[in-house]
């Protein structure tokens, strides 16, 4: 986290990556996001990813957190792009390119030894040891229920329960950034 706070490659970029942690988000999905997919003057704003966007071809929302609407909103100021939220740098018509984000994820350190759909698993397993709901955790990462008898049964969406986690898991990673920071500060004075 605080070396993506310190990454001084392109804004987006960097922007593009932290929001894909703040959703647990698939790559794709955030690459090809549309400005007209998000809600942000709603008291609760959310992203509706469309089904055919989607691995399992079923809409996705994504219930946003304060921290992922305050990015948004900082996406806006630093992009070009009428359509795409998290463009090309030199063209803005075009969504950003996979590999854009993995040689941000290379450029701080991390090849061979992190990918960029690892933060799921990693967003996953904090959330699952911190004791959230499980079903909650996997309606967030968008993942079908593998039991025919229990999805013919349980069709929940948990959409207030995944906010409240999502917002929760954004004050934890400040929480978490912040104390990288002055551990940091403390060591270099």
């Amino acid at each position: 986290l605080v070396r993506l706070e310190n990454y001084h490659g392109e804004i987006i970029t960097k922007l593009a990556l932290k929001f894909l942690i703040l959703t647990m988000a698939r790559t794709s999905e955030v690459r090809f996001a549309l400005w007209d997919e998000f809600d942000l003057e709603d008291q609760e704003p959310i992203w509706r990813i469309p089904a055919e966007k989607m691995k399992m071809k079923q809409e996705h929302i994504v219930p946003l957190s304060r921290q992922a609407s305050v990015l948004i909103g900082e996406v806006r100021r630093f992009t070009q792009g009428e359509n795409y939220v998290f463009h090309q740098v030199y063209n803005p018509k075009i969504p950003m390119s996979e590999n854009t984000i993995l040689g941000a994820m290379y450029r701080m350190g991390y090849h061979s030894r992190a990918t960029v759909h690892g933060f799921r698993a990693t967003m996953s397993t904090l959330l699952n040891e911190k004791g959230h709901n499980p079903d909650v955790i996997e309606h967030l990462l968008s993942h079908q229920e593998a039991n025919k008898v229990r999805a013919a049964y349980n069709r929940a969406e948990y959409l207030s329960e995944r906010r409240t986690t999502l917002q929760w898991l954004a004050d934890h990673l400040d929480s978490l950034k912040l104390k990288a920071q002055l551990k940091k500060a403390v060591i270099m004075s």
